[in-house]
């Protein structure tokens, strides 16, 4: 019997399919006893005899992987990979699949509702009416504002289409990869980083965590930006500086922000302080299709390499080489 170590939460709690799946393969199991986002000490102590770990967002670095003699892969729910030491596991033969696909959808709406919040304060409304307030906010409509969008990939291409339906008056986008084709209208525009933080009334981030884009946002790029800016980060946490942004919240350089994502979670920092900072828990894939279909992805990926040595949705080798670039 194979061991597989199963760190995120919650998990089978939708379906319990991938659960099953391990079971009728006669896969031994375990689902983190903790209940909770792992430290590293903490996944120490759990990978001692694990194969497989089915991952989340914990930190897999050289020093977890140097404790886990017996493990051959890790199968990341959901698409980020800052949090696994992609060399180190490539050092020691540890194969890494991850889903990319399959949270983009509900990040996708999870940004678009940061927008509409934002933009129409309710978030702000709704604080205040709790406490007793009634205060009728004044707000922006999202097609009289221009729209800057940092990355276009599965999620960010998905929000510039959203918007172009929408009739949005100007979107700006910046992705190093990818250039769309030219918008005849006038209505999308290929924008360097600069001229989309002066020029934008929401920012939104739609970039992996890389040594790029850690702090790609400190309060030099806030000052640059109009005062009725808002941002938006349901990527990953640490592309915005959380102590910069305290900073430009606090001195009013711009209007707000929305942050699903975080350096270290559960957030627990100075952003609480500001009704203006609207904080989500990391819950952007949280659908109940999209979180599904991300543990039956990561699942099968896992009994596939355990029972044939095969993967489907292996790591590119471009990001490997990324790290090794740097």
């Amino acid at each position: 019997m194979s061991r597989v170590l199963i760190t995120t939460v919650p998990f089978g709690e939708i379906d319990s399919y991938p659960l099953d799946l391990l079971k009728n393969n006669k896969i031994e199991y375990l689902v983190n006893p903790l209940g909770k986002k792992l430290t590293e000490s903490e996944l120490i102590e759990l990978v001692s005899d694990c194969e497989v770990i089915i991952a989340g967002t914990e930190t897999i670095s050289d020093k977890v992987m140097s404790h886990a003699k017996n493990l051959r892969m890790i199968s990341r729910v959901g698409i980020g990979l800052d949090s696994v030491d992609l060399l180190s596991a490539k050092k020691r033969n540890i194969s890494v699949s991850y889903t990319p696909d399959a949270p983009a959808p509900a990040v996708v709406d999870l940004t678009m509702g940061l927008m509409y919040s934002l933009s129409r304060k309710i978030h702000l409304a709704n604080i205040e009416l709790h406490q007793g307030k009634w205060h009728r906010y004044f707000g922006k409509r999202l097609i009289d504002s221009t729209i800057g969008l940092v990355g276009v990939g599965r999620v960010g291409a998905q929000v510039l289409k959203n918007l172009q339906v929408l009739g949005c008056k100007k979107i700006l986008y910046y992705d190093k990869k990818v250039r769309l084709d030219n918008d005849k209208s006038g209505q999308i525009m290929f924008a360097d980083k600069k001229e989309i933080f002066k020029n934008s009334d929401i920012i939104s981030f739609h970039v992996p965590l890389d040594f790029e884009t850690k702090n790609m946002i400190t309060i030099n790029e806030m000052r640059m930006m109009k005062k009725n800016t808002y941002l938006i980060n349901t990527a990953r946490g640490g592309i915005i500086n959380e102590l910069d942004l305290y900073r430009a919240l606090d001195e009013k350089l711009i209007a707000g922000a929305a942050i699903d994502t975080f350096e270290m979670e559960p957030y627990n920092g100075n952003l609480i302080e500001y009704n203006d900072c609207l904080l989500t828990s990391h819950m952007g894939s949280m659908s109940f299709d999209c979180r599904t279909n991300m543990e039956i992805e990561a699942t099968e990926e896992a009994v596939r390499f355990l029972i044939n040595n095969q993967q489907k949705s292996a790591v590119p080798i471009e990001e490997y080489q990324m790290r090794t670039d740097y």
